[in-house]
């Protein structure tokens, strides 16, 4: 790296470089070369080697219909079968798949033979509801071992599941319900967080009775809190006794690599949520060679990733790449901070976890929480077990790497900072731990087999040094489809026209290093936020805030947050008189409340500003470049001459 930019270089032990299943940067860029001289056959090698295939595929890449890329397309298999029967026939019944730790702390150890009895029987469940290949399924559950086994289930029958976060409002899940066309729901009585046992069922009924749900045959409810649930006759049916009378084993569906294993639902900048469509067979590789890489997993590794199943890093990196694996994981209901900030710590220590996956925003909450309280600091803790750290959901600023890399992993431990999206499925920049010197605050190269780029706005690559566009050059096997129900919408969205729709547009902005050619990730190029590692469409809340009765315009933004990476800013314009004081706060707190319950807590607005008008151009196009300085605190500088109205910015200055 450039000596003006000051960075330390962390290379990877001896250790690590001789027994990691990437080894050395002789063994990386030999990868790299592979998959340079025969793309297609470095993909379809592992597809071969890594997955059971009941019908093998003959091709491998299918780019005759671009930009709906196909793989393995004439090739069938079963992701639950991948996950689970493969494993207890290969003689891994007995080793623990699943280890969950409750909100209370409880603990419960589930085998792969104990899970596959489970899923099995779930499935025979949801057949015996009508639930057949193709039916979507919607899945509103808390971190627990029902949702990885509903998951699994799905993808037993070939159902398409599509996850909802358990903090969505009703109005979210009603709006995923009704796009998916779903047929079948599955949620729980309640979830446990920080001591607290907090409603879903009641939030499900709730989104059931907002219309547009039709197409709702069942309910399944999971029976975790001991809650108030209302039980609808003939529609509702808990989950336990649906799986009661079932058989411990269920035929797989084989279905074809294509086939649509989820959906999973994603803000875009336009207010309605994009349901990103994945594939079986493309995904499972891309999932379980991640595992292999860059978290190297080995055969005594106990695996934990803190991601929600609602996210695309729970999908992958918890219900199916470990499992796929035969790995071992955690499953956590809590939060870190409950009962204290040592949790995770804590949670480490006792189960001896030794890869370890979070994102930023819990690595500088914590930092926050140990800088308070000296007790709950991690060297408090044994993490001797610790072999390999991980971060994922947004980039990882230097300073909360460096404590990361000392205080949790004792300054022995190699980092993976991974950057990918719901989209990309998997891994698409990331270090590989035996191989990649480490920089502090970059993502360093692509994944091998991925060919990332930085380009101006015409596509044309830019010198390195240089800032500009994210794109993907090739298509790789876990890459979105489509999005479901719309398919301009995908072309647009990642195909633009801008590129002669042949580059993949990720969305971020980036920039790489002049010697090394590493990776740093500058932010959204959209009108999408990213707070807490959730993608949160500024569209979507601006639609929120308007949808209240007071609110007659509002424009929201992002400004950098010290925890959570960026904190969504509004700026708002009442129907009425410009509130101050007393009755500004009020009002400030009715409009957040108002947004959690639309959309849910993640999105609510740190920050809201009230004004008589919002800062235009006599076009009437609202100015957010000048929004954003005002949100930051910073001055604006800037030309305001075409603006209609320069007198509002010193309004919504806060």
């Amino acid at each position: 790296m450039s000596n003006e930019q000051q960075v330390r270089i962390y290379n990877p032990s001896e250790e690590m470089v001789k027994n990691a299943a990437v080894s050395g940067m002789d063994g990386y860029r030999a990868l790299c070369k592979e998959a340079e001289d025969d793309y297609e056959g470095f993909w379809g090698r592992r597809a071969k080697e890594l997955i059971d295939w009941k019908v093998p595929f003959t091709q491998v890449l299918d780019e005759s219909n671009a930009p709906f890329f196909k793989w393995f397309a004439d090739g069938k298999l079963n992701v639950s079968y991948n996950c689970l029967d493969r494993n207890v026939n290969n003689g891994l019944g007995d080793k623990v798949a699943l280890i969950f730790e409750g909100d209370n702390g409880d603990v419960t150890r589930v085998t792969y033979k104990d899970l596959l009895a489970r899923v099995s029987k779930f499935a025979n469940a949801l057949r015996g509801m009508g639930v057949k290949k193709g039916d979507r399924v919607v899945i509103y559950l808390p971190m627990s071992i029902e949702g990885v086994v509903a998951m699994q289930a799905c993808a037993r029958i070939g159902a398409t599941h599509s996850i909802v976060f358990g903090g969505f409002s009703a109005h979210a899940l009603r709006d995923r319900i009704e796009d998916a066309g779903a047929v079948a729901l599955i949620t729980s009585d309640g979830q446990h967080r920080g001591g607290k046992a907090l409603p879903l069922k009641p939030i499900a009924d709730e989104a059931l009775s907002l219309g547009g749900c039709d197409t709702i045959k069942n309910v399944v409810v999971v029976k975790r809190t001991g809650g108030d649930c209302n039980m609808v006759a003939g529609r509702d049916v808990w989950f336990h006794e649906a799986c009661a009378s079932q058989s411990e084993t269920c035929e797989p569906e084989w279905v074809e690599a294509e086939h649509p294993l989820f959906i999973l639902y994603t803000s875009g900048s336009t207010g309605k949520p994009k349901g990103v469509q994945h594939s079986s067979g493309g995904y499972l590789l891309q999932a379980v060679l991640s595992m292999k890489y860059t978290f190297d997993i080995k055969p005594n590794d106990v695996f934990w990733c803190t991601a929600d199943i609602g996210w695309v890093t729970g999908h992958t990196y918890i219900t199916y790449g470990p499992l796929a694996c035969g790995a071992t994981e955690i499953v956590f209901e809590g939060v870190p901070t409950y009962p204290d900030a040592g949790r995770f710590w804590k949670m480490i220590q006792d189960h001896k976890v030794s890869i370890f996956y979070t994102a930023p925003t819990a690595i500088r909450s914590l930092i926050k929480a140990a800088d308070n309280n000296p007790a709950v600091h991690p060297t408090k803790y044994d993490l001797s077990s610790l072999r390999l750290l991980g971060s994922v959901g947004e980039p990882i600023n230097p300073a909360a790497w460096e404590w990361y890399y000392q205080n949790v992993g004792g300054s022995r431990c190699p980092i993976v900072d991974t950057f990918w999206q719901t989209e990309t499925g998997a891994h698409m920049i990331t270090p590989m731990p035996g191989a990649t010197p480490m920089v502090p605050g970059s993502c360093t190269l692509p994944f091998p087999g991925i060919q990332a780029a930085v380009v101006d706005e015409t596509g044309t690559e830019v010198p390195w040094g240089q800032g500009g566009i994210l794109v993907v050059k090739k298509p790789w096997p876990s890459m979105i489809r489509t999005i479901w129900g719309d398919p301009d919408r995908f072309v647009k969205s990642y195909y633009p026209a801008d590129f002669q729709g042949k580059l993949y547009l990720a969305g971020d902005g980036a920039i790489r290093d002049v010697e090394t050619g590493y990776f740093t990730i500058t932010g959204r190029i959209d009108d999408v936020l990213n707070v807490s590692g959730h993608r949160m469409g500024t569209m979507e809340i601006e639609s929120a805030l308007v949808a209240h009765e007071k609110v007659a315009e509002a424009a929201v933004v992002g400004r950098p947050d010290d925890v959570t990476g960026e904190a969504i800013v509004a700026f708002v314009v009442l129907k009425g008189p410009r509130p101050t004081g007393e009755e500004a706060a009020k009002t400030i707190k009715e409009l957040q409340n108002w947004v959690g319950h639309e959309i849910g807590p993640i999105a609510k607005p740190k920050d809201i500003r009230f004004g008589e008008n919002l800062p235009k151009t006599r076009s009437g196009k609202i100015m957010r470049r000048l929004l954003r300085q005002l949100a930051k605190g910073e001055d604006v500088t800037q030309d305001t001459s075409t603006l209609e109205n320069p007198h509002i910015l010193e309004q919504l200055k806060g």
